[in-house]
């Protein structure tokens, strides 16, 4: 589905561009050798293991790098010249081949000749059978990752011999596929996590909390919490071309103007997910790389387990109070597209999408003045340290905001490491802001994420029956289904009418490249170096 980077990229275009420069993957063929990649990140990692319960999105990485799935999505390049990964197509990675049964619920996979662990141990079907064991039963975000493709439960797997693995599924779904392609359903070697299993931790999430256990590209040598994390290149990986890439030092600088400094003069190779202001100072200066991110919207969110959020007259007031275009113009630098504004006729399945709120203080106070809180309410607004680029400016500007209404807010700011915890494991954050986007881009899986009960990435403590009952429904129906349409539209009406999230707009992800060629976005947010080289 493109019709989300399609709108991204007519909304930039008009606006002049967004800086989005062009490159081409053409160009970079006489790239020259370079050995060791140095990037710096001002995001966390907290773990290396994606399982465990409170791993980051900083840490998704580890997955990426250092372990295999069974397939990956291809590369393509967007109108901008840009290269991005393509999610309409399935190429093997750690299975060689595939057959889909004609009823669409028995895959076979082949597993490729000489794949081995980074210890040397060859990589079996029964490695595979555990780590999807292990992935659909160690509950929290994993698990439901693997939900959202109809994995359930073990004896869905089967290793029928070294190199050929079964998959039955319940009933068919447009997801399957394509789920066993994001970071979640990893190949762990089975032997040296059981080594390390206890009773008590039967999935070894201790010891893959500080150690690999892969077969991919790249494996951990070297991890300072807080600091850094080396990779170095895996000689025997047979996932896919080998990357030219041998060492990948990721740097943790959580300054923003030092990060800036250090790729202007070329000591770090790659700066990751810099702040809009940045990415628009910076083209000219080095390579920057502005990718709309499909399925994901920043968010002020409304926890439900906060009386006055209750109140549907309350949510109403807050949304004609957001200064959307000062965040905007401020947070984001006009990169990205607005969320708000958008027409309240729904008449297709277009995600994300604007809702049909502006900024109108006139009608804020109407919906306060009819709430049972008229005469206002404190609130403390959390927001993530390692995402105050556009979180900072974002708050203060509600802040003042809500001030002219009669709701007062206070700042709290949460170090990045913690934020996953709170915001999203406990819920217990009254009101923050947000970011989530959906891995696979279809409408009614970010529904299933970030609108039905008890989900990761429902920080609101929304709990709708009937949006619960839909996204149920339409979450593995084919899209070109004749039901599935007026179901997906039907969720639209109901969340835009309760407002448990309030849409800010679309993000870009910017990078920035001084040194090395090969950049390649990627929908997990985490740079994938394994197609990088040097200029």
């Amino acid at each position: 589905m493109t019709t989300n980077r399609r709108d991204f990229l007519k909304l930039t275009a008009a606006a002049g561009g967004a800086a989005m420069t062009p490159f081409a993957w053409a160009t970079q063929a006489a790239a020259q050798g370079l050995d060791t990649m140095v990037v710096a990140s001002g995001q966390t990692i907290n773990s290396l293991d994606l399982h465990r319960t409170g791993t980051n999105r900083a840490s998704y990485q580890v997955a990426i790098n250092c372990y295999d799935r069974l397939v990956g999505f291809g590369s393509r390049q967007l109108p901008t010249g840009e290269m991005s990964y393509d999610y309409d197509t399935i190429v093997p990675e750690l299975a060689e081949s595939w057959v889909i049964s004609d009823d669409g619920l028995v895959f076979t996979f082949t597993l490729k000749p000489g794949a081995t662990f980074t210890d040397g141990s060859p990589v079996t079907a029964a490695d595979v059978k555990w780590s999807f064991d292990r992935a659909v039963s160690v509950g929290g975000f994993p698990s439901t990752q693997m939900r959202a493709g109809g994995f359930f439960r073990p004896d869905q797997f089967e290793a029928v011999d070294d190199r050929t693995f079964v998959l039955r599924l319940d009933y068919p779904s447009k997801l399957s596929l394509p789920n066993l392609a994001v970071p979640v359903p990893f190949i762990i070697n089975s032997a040296v996590a059981k080594a390390n299993a206890t009773e008590a931790d039967p999935w070894a999430t201790e010891y893959l909390h500080t150690n690999t256990a892969g077969s991919g590209a790249y494996t951990v040598t070297r991890w300072d919490q807080g600091q850094q994390i080396v990779y170095d290149r895996n000689d025997a990986w047979v996932g896919g071309p080998l990357p030219e890439i041998r060492r990948v030092i990721m740097r943790e600088v959580p300054n923003n103007s030092t990060r800036r400094a250090l790729i202007e003069r070329g000591d770090v190779q790659v700066s990751f997910d810099i702040p809009d202001r940045d990415a628009s100072e910076l083209v000219g200066t080095v390579d920057v790389f502005s990718t709309p991110i499909e399925n994901c919207i920043h968010c002020a969110c409304l926890n439900t387990r906060f009386e006055p959020f209750q109140d549907p007259e309350v949510r109403k007031a807050i949304a004609y109070a957001m200064p959307y275009e000062a965040i905007f113009q401020s947070a984001a630098y006009g990169r990205g597209a607005p969320m708000w504004g958008g027409g309240t006729e729904i008449t297709d399945t277009a995600w994300p999408r604007p809702f049909p709120y502006v900024t109108d203080m006139e009608k804020a106070r109407a919906h306060l003045a009819a709430s049972s809180f008229s005469a206002g309410f404190p609130v403390q607004m959390s927001i993530s340290l390692d995402l105050a680029s556009w979180m900072e400016p974002t708050a203060l500007l509600i802040q003042e905001s809500l001030g002219r209404i009669g709701i007062t807010t206070t700042i709290e700011r949460i170090p990045g490491a913690n934020w996953r915890t709170v915001a999203l494991v406990e819920k217990s954050l009254d009101f923050h802001l947000e970011n989530f986007g959906g891995w696979l881009n279809t409408p009614d899986y970010y529904f299933f994420w970030a609108y039905q009960k008890d989900r990761l990435f429902n920080s609101s403590n929304y709990d709708n029956e009937e949006v619960h009952e839909l996204t149920e429904r339409s979450l593995h129906m084919s899209m070109d289904d004749p039901e599935w349409a007026p179901l997906v539209k039907r969720m639209f009406e109901i969340v835009i009418e309760d407002l448990p999230r309030i849409p800010l707009y679309q993000p870009a992800l910017n990078v920035a490249v001084n040194g090395a060629s090969g950049y390649e976005f990627w929908f997990h947010r985490q740079l994938d170096p394994r197609r990088m080289k040097g200029v």
